[in-house]
C-alpha cells in the first residue's frame, strides 16, 4: 500500500500535496488513474451508472432520522458504539470502502487534517469500512493516525441503512486484475461494499447532514461537515 514505486501512492502523494478542496483533490486522482488505466474507470462508470439507476443509498437515514446504532471494533479490536461516542456530543460517521482505494486513502487524510477543528467544534469523527482490523490500521496510520477506523464485518452495519451494494462480476474481474482481493481484505467472498458516506449526527443521535453518492470518487467537502458540526454548535 505504501510502495513509493506504486503509481497510486504517486496518484494519491500529488492529490495530498496540492493545496485545494477535496474535490478538486479527488478528481485530480479520477483523472489521473483514468489515464493508467482506462478501461478500469470505464467500467467504474458502467457501475455507477448501474447503482444511480437503481436508487442505491436512497433508502440511507434522511435528516431528522434517529441514527440506527451500531457496536464495532476499531484498528485495536476494541468495541465502540454510537451510543457511547454520542455521550460525549455530536459524532460524524463516514463510511469507506477500503484502505486499498485512493479515494477513502484521500478522504481519510482530508478527515484527519480537520480532526482538530470539528474536536474544538465538540464533535467526534469515526470511520467505518468493511476491511478486517490490520487493513484498517493501515488507513488509519496513512491518515496520521487521527481518525479511528471501525471494521463493519461482511457490511451488516452498511446493509442495515440501505448502504451496501454488491460490485458486479465486471467490477470484480477488473478490481482482482489490479489486485484489490475483497475477499481477502474483508475476510468474505461477498464482494460487496458500501457506498462512501457521511452523516453528521446530533447529540440526540438523529442525522443532521448527510452525503451519500453512489459514485464513489465524490465524498462530501470538508468545509461542508465544519459547516455543519458548527450549526450544531450553534444551535445548542
Amino acid at each position: 500500500m505504501t510502495n513509493p514505486a506504486d503509481p497510486i501512492t504517486e496518484i494519491l502523494a500529488a492529490a495530498v500535496a496540492l493545496d485545494a478542496p477535496l474535490e478538486t483533490r479527488l478528481r485530480l486522482i479520477q483523472n489521473a488513474v483514468a489515464g493508467l488505466n482506462p478501461g478500469f474507470s470505464e467500467g467504474v462508470e458502467r457501475m455507477v451508472a448501474r447503482l444511480a439507476t437503481q436508487g442505491a443509498g436512497n433508502g440511507a437515514p434522511s435528516p431528522g432520522d434517529l441514527m440506527p446504532s451500531f457496536l464495532l471494533p476499531d484498528e485495536t479490536g476494541r468495541l465502540v458504539s454510537l451510543n457511547q461516542l454520542l455521550r460525549e456530543g455530536p459524532v460524524v460517521v463516514a463510511f469507506h470502502r477500503g484502505h486499498w482505494c485512493p479515494y477513502c486513502r484521500m478522504h481519510a487524510i482530508a478527515l484527519g487534517e480537520v480532526r482538530r477543528q470539528v474536536e474544538l467544534a465538540g464533535a467526534r469523527i469515526v470511520a467505518i469500512a468493511p476491511d478486517r482490523s490490520k487493513y484498517n490500521a493501515l488507513l488509519q496510520a496513512e491518515a496520521g493516525g487521527e481518525v479511528s477506523i471501525l471494521s463493519d464485518i461482511d457490511n451488516g452495519y452498511a446493509l442495515s441503512l440501505n448502504l451496501a451494494i454488491w460490485v458486479g462480476e465486471e467490477m470484480e474481474g477488473l478490481m482482482r486484475s489490479v489486485g484489490y482481493g475483497l475477499d481477502e481484505f474483508q475476510g468474505g467472498n461477498s464482494w460487496m461494499l458500501p457506498i462512501p458516506a457521511t452523516f453528521i449526527i446530533d447529540a440526540d443521535g438523529r442525522v443532521a447532514a448527510r452525503h451519500i453518492d453512489p459514485d464513489y470518487r465524490r465524498r462530501m467537502d470538508v468545509d461542508l461537515l465544519l459547516e455543519a458540526v458548527s450549526a450544531l454548535r450553534q444551535a445548542a
